[in-house]
């Protein structure tokens, strides 16, 4: 692909990551729990729980995008799915790295939505297009974005092939 791309370094998300933060913090928004939306999401709800001082982190998987540009025809919760009974009255901050069509992040919103105290969002990027305007954003774009830790293949044994499940560059 030769469009435009937004990079993130490991830096660049670092300093991203204590942006939110502190956003969130100025905002005077105190999590009981942040709810990691995986994969990417993980990498964001570890730093602002670590940045907020929130011990409580839950995770949910969510398949969506099966590469570049092509998607499920609605997102789905996979096993092992959070219990939204330990949700209850607690104000729950749902972190992932990008809300592109936002679909992923209102299927967790709306599961969340019905039990809890209070939920927002907060994410590295959010697209112009997304159903979910979240609260709490780190940079606005309508570019495909490379994160640091999704640009390279997954790792394989030594001396096998490696071929690109997507497009890297």
């Amino acid at each position: 692909m030769t469009e435009a791309r937004e990079n993130l370094t490991y830096e660049a998300f670092g300093n991203a990551v204590r942006d939110l933060a502190q956003a969130i913090s100025d905002d005077g928004y105190e999590p009981d729990i942040v709810l990691s939306i995986a994969r990417g999401g993980v990498f964001v709800a570890g730093g602002l729980a670590y940045a907020l001082d929130c011990k409580n982190i839950h995770l949910v998987n969510v398949e969506f995008y099966t590469g570049v540009g092509t998607t499920l025809e609605m997102p789905v919760m996979l096993a092992p799915v959070p219990n939204a009974i330990d949700f209850t009255e607690k104000k729950v901050l749902i972190a992932d790295d990008v809300a592109d069509t936002g679909r992923t992040l209102k299927l967790v919103r709306d599961f969340c939505q019905e039990t809890v105290a209070e939920v927002r969002c907060a994410v590295i990027y959010e697209k112009p297009h997304s159903l979910v305007k979240c609260e709490y954003v780190w940079k606005r774009t309508d570019k495909w974005i490379n994160f640091p830790w999704s640009v390279l293949p997954p790792v394989r044994k030594s001396g096998e092939p490696i071929t690109p499940s997507r497009e890297a560059f």
